[in-house]
């Protein structure tokens, strides 16, 4: 449980809540994701044929301009690109997907590799499988091309006001049907849930309730390899472990993933800072009223961070969120806008990355604080000095392509 809480006053469309966290606290109820206990995590992903890591990108001259030590972004808009994926969800994706055959069939989860699920003797026992969700987007296309991989079928559903390029390129890569409901994305996960009893099908969610905690979590585990990824990376060009690593969260999975992870991985834990949409902003929230629980807020349809549109906390991360975030932010949609542009349109000498709404968040974030003198308070109590090494996650490419253009081109 926190200490002691700080929330610093809405400036130029941020609010910042400080959390003390306590240094001797246990870990052990994050066991799970202990690295060696998910181990056998990124020894099934190596097991994929097209499995490869994503870049690491280090914006050395945005650093040197904004005055610290290094911003390292892992550039997720490559993930499985060759399949139309271009997020990072397909990590959790195809890893639980994986995981769900397996015990259907009674195979050993931690020893059982691609190539043994893909077997014929597999394949004909697996191929009326049908696997169901609800997504923002990334998720719903991670699962679907999963189980098209598997030889199995998917259905999708997404909340009203879904743009209709997300709605195709799930269908693209395999997908039955993607079905836009009427209703926001927290009723559509209540919707799929029950179509799932009802039909008999695998619901694979990447939010947990209670009564549905195990395949939630198995999503989390799968994301544990990108962290890997990430940290290899730094230490690869000499850059050493991130003291800062700014975290998108709608339910709260890839969050609570490296949170966890990262705690038990790194000698010495950095700061994690929680960032979400202000107009949907659950976990904030939660910090905000400061009892221990998850609180949910009405899931909004006007912010443009749509995968980050979730407004129910997923009780299985919400625990380590809970004991280890230092920070959480809420900032409004021009903050995401910001940091599109500055991603497509680098500080000359840095790599251009192509980051989309939910994925850019963390740096337009991160560059307007740096830069900006009216947000000292926030840098200071975020602890952001000439010292800080900072860790993005670009969850996403450009998967609203006509979003993108609008954002970043005008268009």
């Amino acid at each position: 449980m926190k200490m002691h809480t700080t929330e610093l006053p809405r400036t130029m469309g941020i609010s910042l809540i400080h959390s003390e966290t306590d240094p001797a606290l246990s870990l052990a109820p994050y066991s799970d994701l202990a690295p060696e206990n998910v181990a056998f995590v990124e020894r099934f992903h190596q097991s994929i044929p097209f499995y490869r890591p994503t870049p690491l990108v280090s914006l050395e001259n945005l650093s040197r301009r904004l005055g610290v030590g290094g911003i390292y972004v892992k550039n997720e808009s490559l993930r499985f690109a060759e399949f139309g994926l271009n997020a990072f969800k397909g990590m959790g994706g195809i890893f639980a997907v994986g995981q769900v055959i397996c015990r259907q069939l009674g195979l050993d989860p931690e020893t059982t590799t691609y190539a043994q699920l893909n077997s014929p003797e597999v394949r004909e026992k697996t191929r009326d499988m049908v696997f169901i969700t609800t997504t923002d987007g990334n998720h719903g296309r991670g699962v679907a091309w999963a189980a098209h991989q598997y030889g199995c079928r998917s259905y999708v559903y997404m909340p009203k006001g879904s743009a209709p390029s997300r709605v195709e390129a799930i269908k693209r890569v395999g997908a039955e049907d993607c079905i836009v409901t009427d209703m926001n994305y927290d009723d559509t996960v209540k919707l799929t849930a029950r179509l799932a009893r009802e039909n008999g099908w695998h619901l694979v969610q990447d939010t947990a309730w209670a009564g549905y905690e195990e395949i939630p979590q198995l999503i989390v585990q799968g994301y544990t390899t990108l962290g890997h990824e990430a940290v290899t990376q730094m230490e690869a060009i000499g850059a050493g472990a991130p003291t800062h690593v700014f975290l998108q969260a709608g339910v709260g999975s890839l969050a609570g993933s490296l949170i966890g992870y990262y705690a038990q991985l790194l000698p010495r834990r950095p700061r994690f800072i929680i960032v979400e949409p202000t107009m949907v902003a659950c976990f904030y929230h939660s910090a905000s009223i400061g009892d221990g629980e998850p609180h949910g807020v009405q899931s909004a349809e006007n912010t443009i961070m749509a995968g980050l549109n979730c407004g129910q906390p997923s009780i299985g991360v919400w625990p380590v969120i809970r004991d280890l975030a230092t920070d959480y932010i809420a900032c409004d949609d021009d903050l995401t806008e910001e940091g599109m542009r500055l991603y497509a349109n680098p500080v000359p000498g840095d790599e251009a990355i192509v980051s989309g709404e939910s994925a850019a968040v963390g740096l337009g974030l991160v560059n307007r604080i740096l830069s900006e003198p009216a947000l000292a308070a926030f840098r200071d109590t975020l602890g952001l000095d000439q010292n800080s090494r900072i860790l993005l996650i670009s969850t996403e490419g450009a998967t609203d392509p006509v979003g993108y253009d609008r954002v970043v081109h005008g268009r």
